[in-house]
């Protein structure tokens, strides 16, 4: 039966699967709100597995079957799963019917050990950033322990050797922030099968060949990501100098931006001026495809919902969860969806205050301001979503401070008994730093710093404000 790579079920992937033989179609991480799609297989006579996690809405696909936690009658416990979860948990399930059966021994076969694939499930659950409840907290610690080990895909071994990175001392952030991004760049820029044929072939040489292109491409996807975030500071200063301001739910668009970067744009200008965001590129002609992203208090899929309900020919069509979505609009739509996605963001958020709020463990005792008390933290994760490290806070001497790699502000903070320490801030205000400040108030992050097999306290700032 053929393999069909794809985002999402539409009448046109069906009729493709179609002319190619396929009998069965399933999903991964999508089709939950796919319902022209399945629709159209079962026209056609093909029978459809629908794995997701997203949210349903009012009306399910007819497909043959759907697994889906979140789905309303759905008793697991764990509605946190990241659709390489869902996957995970379908597998274990079949494997189980088949050794009822005896298929394995009558096929002279033996029984897969699927903990073989828990660095996989892991990698998806941390990059897709879900909820780290207990159950997927499981499911990072058991595929973290196996990369450690180097007992994990010739994939994710290459990829941290072309980042530079070490087994042993991978984490849950090195899942998000490095493999992750290089992972997603091959599906932003260019065919998302190269990440996925990374990961599945067995030998070294390829998976490096692979890891090398996929390290490329994210290279290419970081210079996009810059240009565009130039173009999106531009509207935003425009916003500010307006007499309305900046808008209750920020809506971007700009014709030469790439669709494949326009999540993280929104995530960035998102974070930056905290507020829900939608970045919008051309799919076609007609039609833009937008990247949603939320602020904690705001449903952003529940909302695109209401946006539908009542005004349903805005929006072409939309699908997601609290904190993210994506959607698709004709174009000339575009300055009504403006103006309702304002009006409908700023009734839901009455009443909100529209400004981040980080959540600090207060000061942290000098007897733990030390490498080895950092070492118990990393430790103690899988940190993540949900689950997040502890947060310090404390006013501190500025003694340097400078800009390295084009945006992240590096310093050298003083604080007990005049003791030194390395700080970093990533994609820091450079309108407000470097400064001539000598004191500031910083919320930070423990962290291990490895240079030339030398290890260093160093601090993850995660705010930073001058202090007269």
């Amino acid at each position: 039966m053929p393999r069909i790579l794809t985002a999402c079920i539409s009448p046109e992937i069906v009729a493709m699967a179609h002319q190619k033989g396929a009998e069965l179609i399933i999903t991964v991480d999508n089709g939950i709100s796919c319902l022209a799609g399945v629709e159209s297989a079962k026209a056609l006579g093909i029978q459809v597995v629908i794995t997701d996690h997203h949210l349903p809405a009012e009306q399910l696909p007819p497909a043959d079957a759907i697994v889906n936690p979140n789905q309303h009658d759905c008793e697991f416990p764990s509605k946190s799963l990241a659709g390489v979860g869902v996957a995970f948990y379908l597998m274990m399930a079949l494997r189980s019917q088949l050794q009822a059966i005896d298929w394995f021994a009558q096929n002279a076969l033996p029984a897969p050990n699927l903990a073989n694939l828990l660095d996989l499930v892991a990698l998806g659950t941390v990059a897709d950033v879900v909820k780290l409840d207990t159950n997927n907290r499981i499911l990072v610690h058991q595929g973290l322990q196996r990369i450690r080990a180097k007992k994990c895909s010739a994939g994710v071994n290459a990829l941290l050797k072309v980042a530079n990175k070490s087994n042993a001392d991978i984490d849950a952030a090195t899942l998000g922030f490095v493999l992750g991004p290089r992972l997603n760049a091959a599906g932003r820029l260019d065919d998302m099968s190269l990440g996925i044929q990374c990961l599945l072939v067995e030998d070294d040489y390829s998976a490096i060949q692979f890891a090398s292109r996929l390290d490329s491409l994210n290279s290419e996807r970081r210079e996009i990501e810059s240009s565009m975030q130039k173009d999106a500071e531009s509207f935003m200063q425009k916003f500010a100098l307006s007499d309305a301001g900046i808008p209750n739910g920020i809506v971007l668009f700009e014709e030469s931006w790439h669709q494949g970067i326009i999540g993280i744009l929104a995530g960035r200008v998102k974070d930056k001026h905290y507020r829900p965001t939608i970045a919008f590129a051309e799919q076609d002609e007609h039609i833009l495809k937008g990247s949603a992203r939320s602020i904690a208090g705001l449903h952003i899929r529940d909302l695109l919902d209401e946006l539908y309900k009542r005004y349903p020919d805005v929006i072409d069509k939309f699908g997601g969860h609290a904190a993210a979505a994506g959607l698709t609009i004709f174009r000339d739509k575009l300055p009504q969806f403006i103006t309702v996605f304002d009006s409908l963001c700023a009734e839901w958020l009455e009443g909100v205050a529209l400004q981040d709020v980080i959540l600090s463990d207060g000061p942290l005792e000098q007897g733990c301001f030390n490498i080895t008390f950092a070492q118990q933290l990393k430790a103690a994760g899988p940190w993540g979503q949900g689950f997040p490290e502890p947060i310090f806070d404390d006013e501190f001497y500025i003694i340097q401070q400078r800009i390295v790699g084009d945006k992240h502000l590096k310093l050298v903070l003083a604080k007990f008994d005049g003791e030194l320490v390395d700080a970093i801030a990533f994609n820091a205000d450079l309108t407000q730093w470097p400064n001539t400040a000598k004191r500031a108030k910083v919320a930070y992050q423990l962290d291990v710093n490895r240079f030339r097999q030398r290890e260093s306290l160093q601090l993850l700032v995660r705010a930073i404000e001058a202090v007269d």
